[in-house]
């Protein structure tokens, strides 16, 4: 019970230091907006583009705002010290690493649903699969947050955090299949668009909005639950080898 307790209270104190900072909600509102707006108004195709675009700008929300958390959060408490401090709490390590990434994972839930609330004024949204949607959503943003953890325990300032980020983020862009298919791709990228996470995690999206799955609908769901262990695991022994002796 005292550890589920500590878990409390240290998501509780990272939404009041960090997430609940008006630059960060407004961060978490204005960016999903922008992105539906200019995709919006770049297609040039009517209120019926608006779905295609939809899977895309709500990956990119959630991977944008869980991965610049966790680079404000993690690696300015690695700056002032107090992130070691919190490596002596008596819980375990995987547990206390749930507590620091679960308030970037509910962020990147909620920002994923600020497109859609946008979405619902404008195009009919009754043909989602909210039984596949919600899953992905989730599954993305803890992909994305475990991500954004695993560059935040490896640099040690917030613009290198933020730099490195880049260096994922921006390929996965292009690469996932978020505004093209995979199969537009030229043929010695598509090997290196199956081993981004953020590929599954559109198809899924893709699937629950307007039924264009291009994998079997369990797979993404495995593969995405495997790079959220991965990511994970990968992050609990960096900072195993950094801190913990």
């Amino acid at each position: 019970m005292k550890r589920w307790i500590a878990f409390w209270n240290i998501l509780v104190k990272d939404f009041r230091t960090y997430y609940l900072k008006p630059p960060n909600i407004s961060w978490g509102l204005i960016f999903p907006l922008a992105w539906t707006g200019m995709f919006f108004i770049r297609s040039g195709r009517g209120l019926e583009s608006l779905s295609s675009i939809l899977p895309g700008v709500i990956a990119l929300s959630i991977l944008f705002g869980t991965t610049s958390l966790l680079a404000v959060t993690v690696t300015f408490e690695k700056k002032n010290r107090s992130f070691e401090r919190l490596l002596l709490a008596p819980i375990p390590l995987e547990l206390l690493m749930l507590a620091k990434t679960s308030g970037a994972i509910l962020f990147g839930v909620v920002n994923a649903f600020v497109p859609i609330i946008m979405a619902a004024f404008l195009v009919d949204l009754s043909q989602v699969n909210w039984l596949l949607f919600i899953p992905a959503v989730v599954l993305i943003s803890i992909a994305s947050t475990f991500l954004g953890l695993f560059i935040a325990v490896a640099v040690s300032e917030v613009f290198e955090a933020q730099t490195f980020s880049n260096f994922f983020r921006f390929p996965m862009i292009f690469l996932c299949g978020l505004f093209f298919p995979l199969s537009a791709l030229p043929f010695f990228l598509k090997p290196l668009a199956y081993v981004l996470p953020l590929t599954y995690g559109a198809d899924l999206l893709h699937g629950a909005i307007h039924g264009g799955n291009i994998m079997a609908f369990p797979l993404d769901l495995i593969i995405l639950a495997l790079f959220c262990i991965g990511l994970f695991m990968a992050s609990l022994r960096n900072i195993k080898r950094r801190w913990i002796v």
